[in-house]
């Protein structure tokens, strides 16, 4: 079955739901209520006017009658009712609200994009309506001068003006209505987007590390457990560790999409006060990290704190991963006023594949560091070992400061 591309329909209430079913009927019972109504008694005070009979009460309501459809033909019912007006007109019978099922077409044509048959509807409507001013008897025209009947003119192409733009103002509103709930759906969608973006980025560097250390230590057990059984159970001890944590913080990204009401992760967020933590993670895995520090550490955004913490556990991981260097230096530099730099230094040289890693966690640590207008620089170092230089801004907590 073929899926609607705009999605489902917002569920609404029943009574909802048969109220904007049964508009078309009650609102053009409205317009006919008001056309006959009204004119009966215009009528009244227009003597030289031809009187209401069966055939004008049937005009009068055979627009309000076409309205019904509107919606789903408006070109067809802006046409009828134009002509059902025109009608009207030229057989002289009395002036009153009945323009008003006209004018309604006209709006809803304008509004379903048939702009042009509005317009000529309409034209044509007065057209008949001067042709029948200037050729009423001349009872009228004596009775009320020829003088008014210029007037009347001058009203009735007023009139026209004023139907055609409040009808392009209410096709203006419906645009702009149209587009701003286009551009909030596309924002959703945008934000759906890098919400799940952010996510994959969140469970690569999650998985990515923690896998690699489970699967060096899964290497020394298995070379060890008949030999050294001992140095075997700490190398399982490590893998259990490190997976219970990886499990825990895989929980944590995908709480987001926990239902409402559901418990929220208790666990802290990753950030530079777990270096130390995510540095002995790398020593179980037998590579040693060493941490230095330039200048003096202040607050961080959480997303930027976050950030840091992913770059330097990455830039590890593709050491443990795609190096033989059995070590590994990691550098927080502060002394800038605005930004933190971080920066991993993997000595190599490269083992299988390449350094650095196949591509894919430098270009998630790029998009990271991107997203807070941060800089990457990650290659090859001269000596043959491989260096990651981010520079993330930390003024956002300077300001609020």
């Amino acid at each position: 079955m073929a899926s609607d591309p705009d999605g489902p329909e917002p569920w609404r209430p029943p009574w909802v739901r048969a109220a904007k079913a049964g508009w078309p009927v009650a609102s053009a019972l409205a317009v006919a209520a008001i056309q006959v109504g009204g004119t009966t008694v215009a009528g009244l005070h227009q003597p030289g006017r031809t009187g209401l009979d069966a055939l004008g009460y049937a005009l009068l309501l055979a627009g309000p009658a076409l309205l019904v459809l509107r919606r789903r033909h408006p070109v067809a019912v802006v046409a009828g009712t134009s002509a059902v007006t025109a009608g009207y007109l030229l057989a002289g019978y009395p002036y009153g609200p009945v323009f008003l099922s006209l004018v309604v077409a006209v709006c809803v044509a304008v509004q379903s994009g048939h702009r042009r048959a509005a317009w000529i509807a309409l034209g044509a409507c007065y057209l008949a309506h001067a042709l029948a001013a200037f050729v009423l008897p001349a009872s009228w025209s004596d009775t009320f001068g020829t003088r008014v009947l210029w007037w009347q003119e001058l009203g009735a192409s007023a009139w026209v003006l004023l139907v055609v733009a409040f009808a392009e103002i209410l096709r203006f509103r419906q645009e702009r209505m149209a587009a701003h709930q286009a551009y909030q759906a596309q924002a959703e969608r945008r934000r759906a987007d890098e919400e799940r973006l952010r996510m994959a980025r969140e469970l690569h560097d999650i998985l990515a590390h923690s896998i690699s250390l489970i699967n060096v230590q899964a290497g020394v057990a298995l070379e060890l457990l008949d030999t050294r059984p001992e140095q075997a159970r700490t190398a399982l001890t490590t893998i259990k560790s490190v997976s219970k944590e990886a499990l825990g913080e895989v929980r944590q990204v995908l709480g987001t999409l926990r239902a409402p009401g559901a418990a929220a992760p208790r666990g802290p967020a990753p950030g530079l006060a777990r270096l130390d933590e995510l540095a002995a993670q790398a020593g179980r895995a037998g590579l040693a990290v060493t941490v230095g520090v330039g200048g003096r550490p202040r607050p961080l955004p959480a997303g930027v704190d976050l950030t840091a913490f992913r770059i330097v556990q990455e830039a590890l991981t593709n050491v443990i991963r795609h190096s033989t260097a059995r070590s590994a230096a990691v550098r927080l530099d502060w002394s800038a006023e605005r930004e933190l730099t971080v920066q991993v230094d993997d000595p190599g040289p490269p083992g299988h594949g390449e350094a650095g890693g196949s591509g894919s966690g430098v270009t998630g640590m790029r998009e990271r560091v991107a997203a807070f207008g941060g800089t990457l620089e990650a290659g090859t170092r001269p000596d043959g070992g491989f260096r990651v230089r981010a520079t993330l801004p930390t003024a956002a907590v300077e300001d609020d400061r």
